[in-house]
């Protein structure tokens, strides 16, 4: 059985929006799930609106709704309800992402699920989970960057505070919602029934700040901007040569020495101020100031030759234009070509890290209410 014939056969309905449950779905649908993406009219998933565009499709949700078939249904309506529910008869999962007290208002809980499909997974993604915030207010990724304190020691210290520009907390909340479903599917398989599976964007937020989460607990020190760098490492960043900027990554005692030999600058071991981490790390801004003089006096290219012959991690800071023209994005195959909805030669889709083949970039992303008809006749229901 190759990757994309994993869940063959499993039906999954993608009643939510944006990008975090459309990722979760999408990666299910990736790995051969028949993923039934349900729309409101008129103007279906919010991300289908947002710019920039490739053949008048949104690339935010060209890039996380392949392999899924779009059905617009009203769900405020009584009769697009119950095409719903006849919809959950024959499915396997069900992920939503409505405003707080939406599904309650709407009768679409998992209780209701349940009861028209005992063996259901329903996996509801927020932003806050059910507390106050959660049950008041609807969140995006910024957002709970900011009030979960991943903002606050994001870029650099002295300067206004900014978001990590991807969306790591939709995406890696999508990560953990499928693997969530993926659990509750194995233990069914088991002889389990169905589960109610619930993510948030919180979660997913203190997760990736474990290891500063347990520096704050231990010490009751707050983690600090240090833009580039890193608390626990010195000399760690960017520095400016003359025609461009260079990553410099020493992590350990063994390679300063290397480090300052490569540079020229064969007293600093000596130096009391740099002799070891714990004191390079009281003095980071004079070392760098040091470092950062002999940098600017040399192509990012002789660096790279010069300090990977030292094996030091370095790297060119390129931009995305220039990091995709990489030969190691080639070898990786991480882009994968595909049709647009309109017939032209589309926009390429990113493969899952866990589909080194990628097999399972298949389906183009749908057109809004593409397959309604078709999809209202597998369940005995007349087309519109």
């Amino acid at each position: 059985m190759g990757f994309a014939q994993t869940y063959d056969g499993l039906r999954v309905l993608d009643l939510a929006t944006n990008i975090a449950g459309p990722y979760a779905a999408m990666i299910l649908g990736d790995m051969g799930a028949d993923v039934i993406k349900v729309e409101r009219p008129p103007t279906g998933d919010d991300t289908r609106n947002l710019p920039p565009r490739h053949d008048g499709e949104a690339t935010v949700f060209l890039a996380v709704n392949r392999n899924k078939r779009s059905i617009v249904l009203d769900l405020r309506k009584a009769e697009d309800r119950a095409t719903l529910f006849r919809l959950v008869e024959t499915a396997d999962v069900v992920i939503e992402s409505f405003p707080p007290g939406l599904g309650e208002k709407l009768g679409l809980t998992y209780d209701a699920f349940r009861a028209r499909k005992a063996d259901i997974i329903m996996c509801s993604i927020s932003a806050f989970g059910d507390g106050p915030l959660g049950k008041s207010m609807p969140g995006y990724d910024a957002l709970v960057q900011a009030v979960s304190g991943l903002m606050s020691f994001t870029g650099n210290e002295g300067e206004p505070t900014v978001r990590i520009a991807p969306s790591v907390l939709d995406l890696g909340t999508g990560q953990w919602s499928a693997m969530g479903i993926m659990a509750a599917l194995a233990r069914r398989a088991q002889g389990g029934g169905g589960e109610y599976v619930r993510s948030a964007l919180t979660d997913t937020a203190f997760n990736l700040m474990n290891h500063q989460l347990l520096g704050l607990l231990a010490t009751g020190e707050e983690p600090r901007k240090f833009g580039a760098g890193a608390p626990s490492a010195a000399p760690y960043g960017v520095f400016r040569a003359n025609d461009g900027e260079l990553m410099i990554a020493t992590a350990s005692e063994p390679q300063f020495p290397r480090l300052c030999a490569a540079l020229g600058l064969d007293d600093l071991p000596a130096d009391e101020r740099f002799a070891t981490m714990a004191a390079r790390l009281r003095n980071r801004g004079e070392l760098d100031s040091l470092i950062a003089r002999r940098i600017a006096g040399a192509s990012v290219a002789d660096w790279l030759a010069i300090l990977g012959d030292a094996g030091i991690s370095c790297g060119r800071v390129n931009s995305v234009g220039e990091a995709i023209t990489q030969p190691e994005i080639a070898e990786r195959n991480l882009l994968v070509e595909m049709a647009s909805a309109g017939g032209n030669p589309g926009i390429s889709q990113l493969r899952l890290p866990i589909d080194p083949g990628a097999e399972g970039v298949r389906l183009r992303p749908p057109a809004l209410g593409e397959h309604t008809s078709e999809i209202l006749a597998e369940i005995g229901r007349s087309s519109r």
